[in-house]
């Protein structure tokens, strides 16, 4: 069998789940993992999966006909190019405060800078109750290697959330 991980995008409509479920059955693919979401109108997605290896192709190519359809946007991966690191310990990060412009930037570079890899991140804005302005918010979930020292990582997000103003909590 071999893996494919494919990243879907397009207007959202009804019926785009199904037509990429169609395809895949139809190749003999079997639907493994997935996070799809809408956002402001436009549909979006990585999708595991598997499939015997002599039927990738053919399924790469089905897969790309939904885009020659104006349907989706897929990209696929394959082989060693889906392989996801999966060392270490998963450590939740939560983050809140006041939007502005690079917040996101600047947790991912110090999470960077200690050689985490973010599994998932999920982000809002929302407007805040009693200050009339936004609030943003984000869950962070990133892999942590042994050679990590929890410790400085703690001072150190604690140093750039006094820097850009925000509450970073580590779970």
């Amino acid at each position: 069998m071999t893996t494919l991980i494919l990243t879907v995008a397009g207007a959202d409509r009804p019926g785009l789940v199904a037509a990429v479920a169609d395809v895949v059955d139809a190749h003999g693919g079997n639907w493994e993992n997935s996070q799809l979401a809408e956002l402001a109108g436009t549909f979006a997605g990585v999708i595991e999966v598997s499939v015997a290896t002599e039927r990738a192709t053919e399924l790469e190519a089905a897969l790309r006909g939904l885009q020659g359809q104006g349907m989706l946007t897929v990209a696929v991966l394959t082989g060693s190019e889906a392989t996801a690191a999966t060392d270490g310990e998963r450590l939740t990060i939560q983050v809140l405060g006041n939007d502005h412009p690079g917040i996101v930037r600047e947790v991912s570079v110090a999470l960077n800078a200690h050689e985490l890899s973010i599994d998932g991140l999920t982000t809002t804005t929302r407007d805040a109750a009693m200050s009339g302005g936004r609030l943003f918010e984000a869950t962070v979930v990133a892999r942590v290697p042994a050679s990590v020292d929890l410790d400085r990582l703690r001072t150190d997000l604690e140093r750039l959330a006094a820097e850009i103003q925000v509450d970073i909590t580590l779970g």
